[in-house]
């Protein structure tokens, strides 16, 4: 074959093209142009089996069989058919077909990989007298065609499976961490990491998780190529395979690593100093000890295990092991982490407690050092400058963005946090110096709010509402019950700032926040869950990001309960409602309970466990009315006479005055405002609609029957005049309804008791 009888397409992730271009060119390859996601090239066949084995940062390496006629099915059979598949696929491999793309006559990936698969295997069975097997898993031969207009790529998938999965990577792990890896391996790339290794940097992620990015950082100094122990490749099913080249190459990549590797041992050993004590270039630190143990696993499986250190820490210890891996390196040191792409709870204040780790290791990295991050948005706010490199990596769902900074952190100062269980202090690096004044009264609010709660039985309970008009948040304490026992949670919520306060002064403060109060408290940064409120005019109809869910059990007053920390902007328990779900509990004996409004259900709950005769349970959200039902069944009640009622309130009420039915005792708290589409174009405004509300409620009330009405708009004022007028009094019970560690702020709910006026 001629020196270019190959024509290849690397994938990749969108924005390591260019990076990716580079390191094909290093490998040898001196043709390549980078397109969007990947890199077209021109090589022999040895580079083509080298780009395979050395690679980082492509995910799949595509051996372009043509370019054929797509415009419609029978079109694209025919020309496939016409392609010489006796020299692309090997005698008796097994075959797989996968498909992308669409155009107006193939619309489905399905349909055009069943036509390109009957092409293949009808070509060979005509041409070379047979037929592959199909195998949807782990095929020998991997076609890959990709459609675009009337036009169809058709390839040979050489590396069979991405090529992100690395060896050290167990089976069973998803397609994130996978992904991880790739990210990586570009964010090193995009940090100038191969010349950097080369020069005897050392490198320490403070937030390692199960090591990655430390494993691709040590095996880049130990030039360990990639994919030196993976055991199936996609070239195996190609008919052109020259095995000879492919042993050579293993040989030359075994040799390689073994220098590589002798070579970084013998720089620790000589950094160890007369104490003896062996150093490592490559540290990577973590609070989790399920991560730990994972990682160093894939430590040894990469063979990195005298080179790479796993180990126990956090942004206290990150300086320690950024000084330790620099003495290693006898120079400057890469401070770099990868933010995870999802995490089911926590995500936030775990990346800020990341952040300040980043920022604390640079600080302690000897002159000329750098930060490196996947993601972690905060590590901009403390740099005054821009980022030496600033790229999208990935795209969609996956799309995070790599920031590399070359200058010092900005100015930044410790605050001393006392240890919640009487411990040794504390030191938090954080952005503003007031920052001292939070700490110190969240301190001093949970030893006195955490005393209060165990001598009430109280086990979910709130420890700050913005006491500090500088730190707007609310922090609420749950504690998790029945198979989340023993563990404590940690919900914030920040109130928007006015627009009169900077943005970014306000980001940086809740960045503090964020890393104080899990320090203060004594809670793991993954169980704190941090949430933004902004107040639409009129109430409080919030909003939020896309979260994913962190469901789990609390307890109160002897009741069980399913909370969401994370999912929603509340967690499902209203905590300010605890006296009124007593109040419920204390006269339910033998009532006929209605629930309007009922989100959850926990009303409902304690009016069952107070010995109601039935109960009804009325919300226009079906997954609150699910959620409703679980709650109830938790704590054992369930059954016919208690109902669950999915329809718009206002609507319900009107069709129930029309039936004999009748309530003794009746929960309405209704929200400040809802613009659902299941109510069609009305909309709800508890202000301008109560009236109507209670009027209605107060109809379905039984003789010497009572409702318990409560709403949160902080400016609610009833309409007593319209009440009277249709026979509705109306008793404001709200300081009665006020728990102790709510009474900061007497304004967080209005409760009343409304009934029939007596005739005279």
């Amino acid at each position: 074959m001629s020196d270019y009888s190959c024509e290849l397409f690397a994938t990749c992730l969108a924005g390591l093209e260019h990076a990716l271009a580079d390191e094909l060119a290093a490998i040898g390859i001196r043709r390549t142009r980078p397109l969007q996601g990947g890199v077209a090239c021109y090589c022999d066949r040895r580079l083509a089996l080298k780009a395979c084995l050395w690679s980082r940062l492509a995910a799949r390496v595509l051996l372009v069989v043509d370019r054929v006629n797509a415009k419609n099915a029978d079109a694209l059979y025919q020309a496939v058919f016409d392609l010489p598949w006796e020299e692309v696929v090997a005698t008796e491999a097994t075959l797989s077909v996968r498909a992308s793309g669409a155009n107006d006559e193939l619309r489905n990936t399905k349909f055009t990989a069943l036509k390109v698969k009957d092409a293949v295997c009808d070509a060979l069975r005509e041409r070379a007298g047979w037929r592959p097997d199909i195998d949807p898993r782990e095929a020998d031969a991997v076609i890959e065609v990709r459609l675009k207009d009337d036009r169809a790529t058709v390839s040979l998938d050489l590396s069979g499976s991405t090529l992100y999965r690395r060896s050290y990577v167990a089976a069973e792990d998803g397609a994130d961490e996978a992904h991880r890896c790739g990210q990586a391996a570009g964010l090193l790339a995009l940090a100038g990491w191969n010349g950097r290794a080369a020069d005897g940097w050392a490198l320490a992620d403070p937030a390692c998780d199960k090591g990655a990015l430390v494993i691709e950082a040590a095996s880049v100094a130990c030039n360990l190529a990639p994919g030196l122990t993976r055991d199936r490749w996609g070239f195996g099913g190609w008919a052109q395979l020259d095995l000879d080249a492919w042993e050579d190459l293993i040989d030359e990549a075994d040799a390689a690593f073994e220098a590589g590797l002798q070579r970084v041992r013998e720089g620790a050993s000589k950094a160890s100093g007369a104490d003896g004590v062996e150093q490592v270039r490559f540290i990577g630190l973590s609070a989790s000890s399920v991560a730990i143990a994972e990682a160093r696993r894939r430590v040894r499986r990469a063979g990195l295990r005298d080179v790479a250190s796993i180990e126990l820490g956090d942004a206290e210890s990150v300086d320690e092991a950024v000084v330790r891996a620099s003495k290693a390196a006898g120079g400057p040191c890469l401070v770099a982490s990868v933010e995870a792409l999802s995490a089911p709870g926590g995500a936030q204040a775990t990346a800020q407690a990341a952040a300040s780790a980043l920022v604390r290791g640079v600080s302690a990295a000897p002159a000329g050092s750098s930060m490196a991050v996947v993601g972690y948005d905060q590590v901009g706010r403390s740099f005054s400058q821009s980022p030496a490199c600033k790229v999208a990596l990935g795209r969609g769902r996956v799309e995070q963005t790599v920031r590399v900074f070359d200058e010092p952190a900005g100015e930044r100062t410790t605050v001393v946090v006392p240890d919640p269980a009487g411990g040794a202090e504390h030191e938090v690096s954080v952005y503003d110096a007031t920052s001292a004044q939070f700490v110190a009264r969240l301190h001093k609010n949970f030893r006195q709010r955490r005393k209060w709660a165990r001598r009430v039985g109280v086990s979910c309970y709130r420890v700050y509402d913005a006491d500090l008009p500088e730190y707007a948040v609310a922090i609420d304490v749950y504690a998790g019950a029945d198979h989340a026992r023993g563990n404590t949670y940690l919900h914030i919520a920040e109130y928007a700032p006015p627009a009169s306060i900077d943005a970014d002064k306000a980001a940086r403060r809740f960045d503090d926040v964020l890393a104080l109060a899990p320090v203060a408290m004594g809670v793991r940064p993954d169980h704190v869950f941090a949430k933004t409120r902004r107040r639409d005019k009129g109430g409080s109809q919030y909003a939020s990001d896309k979260r994913y869910n962190y469901v789990t059990l609390v307890e109160e007053a002897g009741h069980l309960f399913e909370v969401d920390l994370s999912g929603y902007l509340d967690t499902g328990l209203f905590l300010d409602h605890r006296v009124t779900r007593l109040w419920l509990q204390d006269n339910a004996q033998g009532a006929r309970f209605l629930n309007l409004f009922a989100y959850t259900g926990s009303g409902t709950v304690y009016a069952a466990a107070g010995g109601a005769a039935e109960t009804t349970t009325v919300d226009l959200s079906q997954t609150y009315l699910d959620w409703a039902r679980r709650n109830m069944e938790l704590n054992g009640f369930s059954g016919p006479k208690h109902a669950f009622e999915r329809a718009d309130v206002m609507s319900w009420i009107t069709e129930c005055r029309h039936s004999p039915r009748r309530f003794d005792l009746v929960f309405v708290d209704p929200p400040t405002f809802s613009n659902s589409k299941a109510m069609g174009k009305r909309t709800w405004d508890v202000q301008r609609d109560h009236a109507e509300l209670l009027i209605g409620v107060s109809r379905l009330l039984a003789p010497g029957g009572v409702a318990l009405f409560s709403c949160n708009l902080r400016t609610f004022k009833p309409d007593l005049e319209t009440l009277a007028k249709y026979g509705v009094d109306v008793q404001d019970v709200t300081a009665e309804t006020i728990p102790d560690d709510f009474s900061r702020n007497q304004k967080v709910h209005k409760a009343y008791l409304v009934r029939r006026a007596q005739k005279d």
